[in-house]
């Protein structure tokens, strides 16, 4: 996958995490560390599968909390297969 490519899928994931972010039916608790997830993708200090790899696991997680709704449920698994199209790469 190209550069530009791998920028283009953080992209959208950036744009779906802000989905997130201004979704109120979502928890504060999830939406602060959808937050959080969003800064450490964004954070350049670290490789890009560095970054993928870290914010992947942290998603699991973030997914199988009780309290995260279904539809946000529906839009990390989104984000996730989006960033294991990266993550498979390197």
């Amino acid at each position: 996958m190209e550069p530009a490519d791998k920028d283009e899928v953080v992209h959208r994931c950036i744009e779906m995490l802000d989905e997130i972010l201004g979704d109120t039916t979502v928890p504060r608790n999830l939406r602060r560390s959808a937050g959080e997830l969003k800064d450490q993708l964004l954070n350049d200090e670290e490789s890009l599968a560095m970054r993928v790899a870290s914010v992947i696991s942290d998603f699991d997680d973030l997914s199988s909390n009780p309290n995260t709704p279904a539809h946000t449920r529906a839009q990390i698994w989104s984000i996730v297969s989006q960033l294991e199209t990266i993550s498979g790469e390197d």
